[in-house]
């Protein structure tokens, strides 16, 4: 099984991205376990372009949260103004 984020979830499709890969797959929403929104990471198994089996990955989302939470922390004390502080890219 791949890691994808689903990044929307429109009408009847969410818009995934999945690990190492830049560009999104729709997939129909009736493929998808229910309640997937925007933000939730999936653990997906795909053939032929269409899902055989998905689930939704509560530890990696538990994760990315945590993350986040932690990046808005240094943001909030300034440390990225510090002098002699390393550079993020974003994607620590």
């Amino acid at each position: 099984m791949r890691q994808a984020v689903a990044d929307r979830v429109e009408s009847e499709l969410a818009v995934l991205y999945f690990e190492g890969e830049a560009q999104p797959v729709n997939v129909p929403l009736v493929d998808l376990p229910d309640g997937v929104k925007e933000g939730d990471y999936l653990q997906i198994e795909m053939r032929d372009g269409k899902v055989v089996q998905a689930e939704i990955d509560l530890d990696a989302k538990a994760e990315a949260e945590q993350r986040i939470q932690a990046k808005l922390e240094r943001l909030r004390r300034g440390d990225h103004l510090k002098a002699g502080s390393p550079p993020t890219d974003g994607f620590e």
